[in-house]
């Protein structure tokens, strides 16, 4: 699988879970609701923009090596 790729399967899914998440938020909606937002669901979004983020500068990285290789065969 491609950086590519799994950059984009990556984000579908985080976008997927957001909304599920977003779903359940609608009849979870106590303290320990608030709790686990803050706690788990909310660092695990930040990490999958800094994620996907770190990739795409990976894959601009990766094809500029490629285009320097290219050019100097």
């Amino acid at each position: 699988m491609s950086l590519q790729n799994s950059r984009g399967r990556l984000l579908g899914l985080s976008r997927e879970l957001n909304r599920n998440w977003q779903d359940t938020q609608e009849i979870w909606r106590d303290q320990k609701a608030r709790e686990f937002d803050q706690t788990y669901m909310q660092p695990l979004f930040d990490s999958c923009d800094n994620a996907i983020a770190a990739m795409e500068d990976l894959d601009k990285l990766l094809t500029k090596l490629r285009n320097g290789c290219e050019i100097e065969e």
